[in-house]
């Protein structure tokens, strides 16, 4: 024998009258004898992503169209003279009769007419198994499988090795069990459609690209994702409380880092610390001592070779951004007069300290908000500068009472705000996104990044936050990164008009499991069927639905050990977990090695 085809034949084929063992392997064949009346494009999927092996064969032969027209012919007079014998009976019709010479009409029309062709179709199975007990309980479940499509699956029954060869990819019928179908049932009958997503170059042999999402639940098959291949890099993720949101977007974080992607988050709970603590990434706790953020930095970027620069308008864009943080502060819209002095005091709070509308001024320290407030009070801006008061010398000033402490700089970087009291984390977010935005409009540094914003319902209820998710939605593409918006309020996130705005530039949307009050809302917006609907209702942590234009996939997320130990949220867990960054990297340490 051939050693290079000896690897391709087993070493015995023993033959029972309905069953075949092949090497080591149990084998049984079927041969489909009765089909639906109507079918739909892709309705036998089920058996191609039927979780054990099986084998689907198609042999294909087409029929002259003179035959064909004879054969229609010959069927027509059978079944014509059927009717009428009966009717002349006084008998009552056959109803399947009847059906059968309606479809027999209309398929000779389309064949006189050049629209379809006929074709001797048939369809085999073999189900493999590792031993005879679980063959068995294999055909039992293949079979009922096939009931559920109206198959009809007769065995081949002292002729399994010819079923086995028939299924084989040597385009060989030994069992001759054939039916005739027409052009439109024989293209339905192409396994065209798939529960898995499609790859961006379907004729690519490399390996997947993306990120490893977890298995798919239709077909045990793996479920990547690569947000970058789509026309925007957006993502929302809506799940009720519970569903595992932030545990699957951590492990997105954690594989997109292998990938080189940069990281930034707003992590309003404090979730992400561990993760930080292991990977080396950059956390920043907003509201901690010495910790400071100065709105008045212009915004500079430093270029690879050193040389700092700023855009045109850096020193415009940054007064008016000073409007949005004084209006944050005081809690309410300025005036048209208020607007006024408070432009007027900004412009002469940069002059002081040598800032002017030259560029080679910008990179001159900036002032602090106390100076602002002194240069308010000094130019009739009494009123602003004593809504400024608390944030300047009182209670809330550790945020502002000096230049900036850190720099948001890595390839994770996490804003903690939960250190922040419920005063300061409207402006404190605020700053947060400046600073996020930052970085991700510098032209100097081009890479992909993505920006999280978890618990994204807290932001959309202050108008600063609600208008930066809207402009990141527009305009992150422009800049190599994508916004992930997560949030469990769902009905309020929809309720807006800007909430809606920021799912509907998202191309890639991931719904996990929802409350029976809010399912229906859910429905409207994302189109879902009723099996999606029920799926929603009763998934499992870590199960949803990732949408994709037109393509969705139910999946299952998945981790490894080392990587669960890194993102997981429950208390329980972290209660047993260590927290300085020296041990969390040990534990991950002997978990990898593991």
């Amino acid at each position: 024998m051939n050693t290079k085809t000896s690897a391709f034949v087993p070493d015995a084929v023993s033959v029972h009258p309905r069953s075949l063992k092949v090497g080591g392997e149990w084998l049984a064949s079927f041969a489909v004898t009765g089909y639906p009346r109507e079918v739909h494009p892709g309705w036998l999927q089920p058996l191609l992503t039927y979780p054990g092996r099986v084998d689907v064969s198609l042999h294909i032969e087409p029929i002259d169209p003179v035959t064909a027209a004879n054969r229609l012919k010959k069927q027509l007079s059978k079944l014509e003279s059927g009717r009428r014998h009966t009717s002349e009976k006084g008998r009552l019709l056959d109803p399947q009769v009847e059906a059968a010479t309606e479809d027999a009409y209309d398929l000779s029309a389309r064949v006189a007419r050049g629209e379809g062709k006929l074709y001797r179709f048939g369809l085999y199975l073999t189900v493999h198994a590792p031993t005879e007990e679980a063959l068995g309980d294999e055909v039992a479940a293949v079979r009922s499988l096939a009931a559920s499509l109206l198959l009809d699956c007769k065995p081949t029954t002292y002729r399994s090795l010819q079923g086995w060869i028939t299924s084989l990819p040597m385009g060989l019928d030994l069992i001759g069990m054939r039916r005739t179908f027409d052009t439109s049932a024989l293209a339905s009958a192409f396994p065209f459609t798939s529960p898995d997503l499609p790859p961006p170059d379907p004729t690519s042999v490399g390996a997947p690209t993306g990120v490893l999402y977890g298995f798919n639940i239709g077909s045990q098959g793996l479920v990547h994702h690569d947000r970058f291949a789509l026309d925007n890099h957006n993502s929302v993720i809506l799940g009720r409380s519970g569903a595992g949101k932030s545990y699957l977007v951590k492990l997105e974080l954690l594989r997109s880092l292998y990938r080189g992607i940069e990281v930034h988050v707003i992590d309003p709970e404090d979730e992400y610390g561990r993760l930080a603590a292991a990977v080396g990434g950059n956390q920043i706790r907003l509201g901690a001592e010495g910790v400071r953020l100065n709105p008045m930095d212009l915004p500079i970027h430093t270029r690879p070779d050193g040389r700092r620069t700023a855009p045109r308008d850096a020193l415009v864009r940054r007064s008016l951004f000073l409007h949005t943080v004084v209006a944050v502060l005081l809690g309410r819209e300025l005036e048209a007069a208020e607007r006024a002095v408070l432009d007027r005091a900004i412009a002469a709070t940069y002059q002081r300290v040598g800032i002017t509308s030259d560029p080679r001024t910008w990179t001159r320290s900036a002032p602090l908000l106390a100076d602002l407030a002194k240069i308010l009070e000094a130019t009739g801006g009494t009123q602003l500068a004593a809504g400024l008061e608390p944030y300047v010398s009182g209670s809330f000033s550790g945020l502002f009472s000096g230049p900036t402490t850190t720099r948001p700089e890595g390839h994770l970087v996490v804003f903690a705000l939960r250190d922040l009291s419920d005063e300061l984390k409207p402006i404190g977010t605020l700053l947060a996104l400046d600073a996020v935005w930052r970085q991700v409009s510098n032209p100097a540094i081009r890479k992909r990044r993505l920006v999280v914003v978890d618990e994204a319902w807290l932001l959309m209820k202050e108008r600063a936050g609600a208008e930066f998710l809207f402009r990141a939605s527009k305009t992150f593409r422009k800049h190599k990164a994508g916004l992930v918006a997560i949030t469990q309020d769902t009905p309020d996130l929809l309720a807006s008009h800007l909430g809606k705005a920021v799912v509907a530039n998202a191309a890639t949307q991931i719904l996990l499991r929802q409350s029976p009050q809010a399912i229906d809302e859910i429905c409207s917006v994302f189109n879902l069927s009723l099996g999606e609907r029920q799926f929603l209702l009763s998934a499992d942590r870590g199960q949803g639905l990732l949408s994709t234009g037109t393509q969705r996939v139910a999946f299952q997320a998945i981790a490894s050990p080392a990587e669960h130990y890194l993102v997981t949220s429950d208390p329980a867990e972290v209660a047993e977990m260590p927290s300085t960054a020296a041990d969390i990297e040990s534990a991950f340490v002997e978990l990898d090695a593991a």
